[in-house]
């Protein structure tokens, strides 16, 4: 499959209800999904030549969701909504390690807790 102009993944993730702030910040499975999709989106280029020129993780931020209003959290970025304080999850780490080192970790670094 090769469109003109290259494939670009423009929203990619998962959604939880996760309100309690403690457990949002130990995100380990959004960081499994995002491994488990990453690492299939580089079989589909190594493997099959599939042209992908970009990839986004939605979101960035707990936000409104016009389907869900507040009630599902995809954010790589916990928002408690009535103070606007943010804090990182686990998976805003993981990811920004991806980023910066350009390397897919395969293994599931929390699968032996």
């Amino acid at each position: 499959y090769s469109p003109v102009g290259g494939i670009i993944v423009t929203e990619n993730g998962c959604a939880v209800a996760d309100d309690d702030q403690a457990v949002a910040a130990q995100d380990h499975f959004r960081v499994n999904f995002y491994r488990s999709y990453l690492a299939e989106l580089h079989k589909a280029i190594t493997e099959f030549h599939v042209d992908v020129r970009g990839y986004y993780a939605w979101s960035f931020i707990d936000n409104y969701e016009w389907a869900f209003g507040y009630a599902k959290r995809f954010g790589l970025h916990w928002v408690n909504y009535e103070t606007m304080e943010r804090m990182p999850k686990a998976s805003a780490k993981w990811f920004g390690k991806v980023i910066r080192s350009n390397t897919l970790p395969l293994e599931d670094e929390h699968s032996a807790q």
